[in-house]
């Protein structure tokens, strides 16, 4: 019994001839028959681009299963693209349906889809973990959420690249923590003002600083002030009682 689902494709390959089936392939023909006439008719697409696609998600250690289950097709079919089928003495797939080609060109390598083992760039992670330790947790206790020891967490704020895992681990506690006061969670009065005092000195952006959609970005800067980058936010770091961050400080120079 075929466990696909009722459409165009079982009706061609398990025979099926339901009311489904039967209206899914009236309307293929029907779309098909009018792009036939309008010179739109395209059945199939060069297979290159979806290739090197596939190649380049394969160097950022995204195995074809995965890809595949990203895309929802069938994996024999992205295997069929990429290598020769030396069984039928032919070389990889030289055409594909638009519709699979478009699937996998979609496919990006994600914290969610990224091996685990996966060395990443780190800026998102130093990023989040430092926005804590400005917040006023502590290193000791940001290392055990993560995984590491005190010891580990501070060579990781050092590293250029950081494994998936960790950086899945660092985004979760940031999501949990970043709205959350320390002190009702069991740091103390002092290791909560020398967590705030070591970030300053290192001029460490607090959480309010980053956006969503910037922090993973190493060309984004943080906005301390609400008018960073601006002659304006020099003279709000001054009123914080802060270092300007370096936009203010060149917008500052250019005024």
């Amino acid at each position: 019994m075929s466990t696909r689902p009722h459409g165009y494709a079982r009706y061609r390959l398990d025979g099926c001839r339901c009311y489904v089936c039967g209206y899914a392939v009236a309307q293929y023909n029907d779309a098909r028959e009018h792009a036939i006439r309008r010179g739109t008719w395209q059945p199939f697409v060069d297979a290159a681009p979806v290739r090197e696609h596939l190649l380049r998600l394969r160097a950022c250690s995204l195995g074809l299963r995965s890809i595949a289950a990203a895309a929802q097709v069938d994996r024999k079919r992205l295997q069929a693209i990429l290598t020769s089928r030396t069984d039928h003495g032919i070389g990889p797939q030289e055409q594909v349906r638009p519709a699979l080609a478009a699937a996998v060109l979609r496919v990006e390598p994600t914290l969610d889809n990224l091996g685990g083992a996966t060395p990443i760039d780190a800026t998102g992670t130093h990023r989040r973990l430092t926005a804590l330790i400005s917040g006023g947790w502590p290193q000791a206790h940001l290392a055990p959420r993560i995984g590491m020891t005190e010891g580990n967490f501070g060579a990781t704020l050092t590293r250029p690249k950081v494994l998936v895992r960790t950086a899945r681990a660092a985004r979760t506690v940031y999501d949990d923590l970043w709205c959350a006061d320390p002190r009702k969670h069991g740091v103390g009065a002092q290791a909560y003002s020398r967590a705030r005092r070591h970030a300053l000195a290192r001029e460490w952006a607090p959480v309010g600083a980053w956006d969503d959609d910037t922090i993973d970005d190493p060309a984004a800067f943080p906005d301390w002030t609400g008018q960073c980058g601006t002659p304006a936010g020099y003279t709000a770091h001054r009123r914080l009682g802060g270092p300007a961050c370096q936009p203010c400080r060149n917008a500052r120079a250019a005024a």
